[in-house]
This record gives structure tokens, C-alpha cells and sequence, in this order.
């Protein structure tokens, strides 16, 4: 929930934030700028670039005014001062890790981390000697003992994937602002309309664009908030590395950013009222949802958050193959991964995602046989519940 009384709503800034009044041709949206590079009228404007003297684009692994419209209304709507668009997701982690992490220093995240991330700094990071400690997403203490000399980054989810851990933001700041340790929440799973980390203290906010900012499970996107000096130095990294987002893609992911403030409202409402019937149906053994009083951060996510999210997270009183039943009979959501786009998606993590991992690792990692995500979308909630239970009764 925003702390600034002058901010724009959440929804007026989705609509209209970074979006020029005036456009070519007196269009209302912005246009999509196919084009690979953008040519300069004689030798005295390269130089005048060069300089930093004009504010325009050069090549297109650099800059496109597409993006750019895009990155100026997620700055005001996480209230940073710059933001990056990447491919995806991860490779705004990946290229942000590289951007700013030194060869030998340290690294600490949460543990219900998701499972690409870890790859990432298992095979990758540790080549560069990057040392790594894995903490619990709800204990602060955890966080301020795992602070070493050459600690720089903590990254974490909030809510987590799958469990929906929610870290107390404020409190961790408080403790790395003490060490000089550069906090990053990714905050997929919140987006800006239900928790804005930057205000709360946060140094850098990411986001897996294909989830719920561009909310119609048709582009894949990242991205990443917050001061202008560690952005500008991804954004460098960016340039070097080449994960970037195509114009199609970017306008794409605009035109979906539009319509997020009015998509949170439902995907919230959906998720409170699936998590309420599950967790009073007696074939379920657990919900993990930070709305209910129920989860163990609920009272760290009802002072951090407005809303809760769509994505619902609940295990089975049965085995693998009975969870494979429930999945396989419900008929509104499509069994993929991903998640925050209009259509409901249904998971079981242990096939899904984690099959090829032997099962004492994902018993170390909580993936029970039964366990289930469940990503509400925009449908109307007594229409899901309804799914769900003739679902469950298959059990």
C-alpha cells in the first residue's frame, strides 16, 4: 500500500503513467517501434549523443522508445526512479546477479527459492566464487546472523514460490542498511498494486513480467526498479549480455499493464475465496495463502500488503496418484505452469517442476507428492470453487 498521500492511484498510473500525451500521428497508444537501430541526421548529433547531450536511442540492444514507455510507467507505479525490461524473469535475476555481484563476495537468499534461481547461482555464481548462505523467508534474525564482511546482496521472494512466505520488509532493510547489504524483493507474485517494496525500504524491486503484469499468459518479460545508479548499471550489464525484450513484446506488455490494477482486484478476490473453501474442506490437509490467519507470516502480510494475490498453494490428504486424479478432473483451469494471467491455472509442483529431482531433495524442499498450485485467475470465484469441489470429490 502506497505511503505517499500524493501518488496517483494504482490504476490511473497503470493507465497513463509513462506514456507520452502527444504521440506520431495523434495516436492515443504508443507505438511499436520495429526497428533493430535508429539513424542520426549528420556526424554532430553522434557526437552531441555521445556526449550525453540529447535524449534519444542509438541501437537497439541499448534503448527503444517502445521500452522505454513501458519502464517509465513501472517506475511510477513501484515509485523508483528507473527502470530495465529484460527477455524474462530470469534473466532480469541473472543479468541483475551479474551486474552487481563482485567475483568472491556473498550472497544470501530464502529458501523457498524458486527452483531456477537456485540453478542459476548452483552452476553459474559459484564459478565466479560467489559464497551463498540460504536462510528462512521469515526470520530476521536468520538474515542479520548470515551478514558477512563481503555479504552484498539478500534476494528474496515476497510471497515466495511455492509456500507464499512473506518477508517483513521493513525489518530486513533496517538490518542490511546496517552493513551496507543492497536488498532485491522479487515481487512477481505481489505486483505494485498489492505491495510496493521500494517504499517499505527495499533498494530494488524485480518482477517476472509474464505473470501478472502482463497478465494474458502471452509474452515472457522481466524487470527491474529502483535507484537510478544500480539500474544504470544493470542496464549497462544489459547491453553487454543481450537479454532484451523485442517492441512486440514490450507493447505487449503495456497495453496488459493497463488493465493490472483492475485484474488484482478480481485475481484477489478469487484467491481469498478459493483458499477460505479449501481450508474448510476436509480432503484438504494445508492451505498456505498470507490471507488467512492460518499462514505463518499472515500478520507480517495484512501490514505489508493490501491485497494477497491469486496464487493459493494447498496439499491433499492423499498420494500421488490421487493428487494426479484431483488435477486431472478439474475443468476450469488449464494444468500448466505459470501463473497471473486471466485464465486459472493448476499445478502439482512434483511433476511439474521437480520430477527430475530425486525425492529426499524435494522432501528437503517441501515438494510433497500432493501438494498443489493453484492460480486463480479473473473467472468468478463461485465458478472455481464449484470446479474444485466436483474435483475433489474424485479424491
Amino acid at each position: 500500500m502506497s505511503k505517499n498521500p500524493s501518488k496517483r492511484g494504482e490504476a490511473t498510473s497503470a493507465v497513463h503513467a509513462g506514456e507520452l500525451r502527444q504521440q506520431e500521428a495523434n495516436a492515443i497508444t504508443t507505438p511499436i517501434y520495429q526497428t533493430s537501430t535508429f539513424w542520426f541526421e549528420n556526424s554532430q548529433e553522434v557526437i552531441d549523443y555521445q556526449e550525453g547531450k540529447s535524449n534519444r536511442e542509438e541501437y537497439g540492444r541499448y534503448g527503444n522508445p517502445t521500452w522505454r514507455a513501458v519502464e517509465r510507467k513501472l517506475s511510477e507505479l513501484e515509485g523508483g526512479e528507473e527502470s530495465v525490461l529484460f527477455a524474462s524473469g530470469m534473466c532480469a535475476a541473472t543479468t541483475t546477479f551479474m551486474a552487481l555481484l563482485p567475483a568472491g563476495s556473498h550472497l544470501i537468499v530464502t529458501s523457498d527459492c524458486y527452483r531456477r534461481t537456485r540453478q542459476f547461482i548452483d552452476q553459474f555464481l559459484s564459478r565466479m566464487g560467489i559464497e551463498v548462505s540460504v536462510i528462512e523467508p521469515g526470520s530476521t534474525e536468520a538474515f542479520k546472523q548470515a551478514i558477512r564482511p563481503n555479504t552484498e546482496i539478500f534476494f528474496t521472494e515476497s510471497p515466495t514460490n511455492p509456500y507464499l512466505r512473506v518477508v517483513d520488509v521493513p525489518a530486513v532493510v533496517e538490518v542490511a542498511n546496517e552493513s551496507g547489504v543492497t536488498v532485491i524483493i522479487d515481487s512477481t507474485f505481489a505486483t505494485p498494486v498489492n505491495h510496493t517494496p521500494l517504499e517499505d525500504g527495499a533498494h530494488l524491486v524485480l518482477h517476472s513480467a509474464t505473470k501478472y503484469l502482463s497478465g494474458h499468459n502471452d509474452l515472457l518479460a522481466g524487470t527491474i526498479t529502483g535507484n537510478r545508479d544500480q539500474v544504470e548499471t544493470v542496464r549497462k550489464a544489459l547491453g553487454v549480455l543481450g537479454g532484451i525484450i523485442d517492441s512486440h513484446g514490450a507493447w505487449l506488455l503495456l497495453r496488459g499493464l493497463k488493465t493490472l490494477a483492475i485484474r488484482m482486484q478480481s485475481h484477489n478476490t478469487n484467491g481469498m475465496a478459493v483458499a477460505k473453501y479449501l481450508e474448510d474442506h476436509p480432503k484438504v490437509r494445508q492451505v498456505w495463502y498470507p490471507g488467512l490467519p492460518s499462514h505463518p507470516d499472515h500478520e507480517v502480510a495484512a501490514a505489508q500488503m493490501s491485497g494477497f494475490g491469486g496464487v493459493v498453494t494447498f496439499e491433499i490428504d492423499t498420494d500421488l496418484q490421487g493428487a494426479i486424479r484431483f488435477v486431472d478432473s478439474t475443468r476450469i483451469p488449464y494444468q500448466a505452469p505459470s501463473l497471473g494471467g486471466v485464465e486459472s491455472l493448476i499445478e502439482l509442483p512434483v511433476t511439474m517442476s521437480f520430477w527430475d529431482y530425486p525425492p529426499e531433495q524435494r522432501k528437503e524442499w517441501g515438494i510433497t507428492d500432493s501438494l498443489v498450485r493453484f492460480a486463480c485467475g479473473i473467472e468468478h470465484p463461485n465458478d472455481l470453487i464449484a470446479d474444485l469441489d466436483q474435483a475433489l470429490a474424485m479424491v
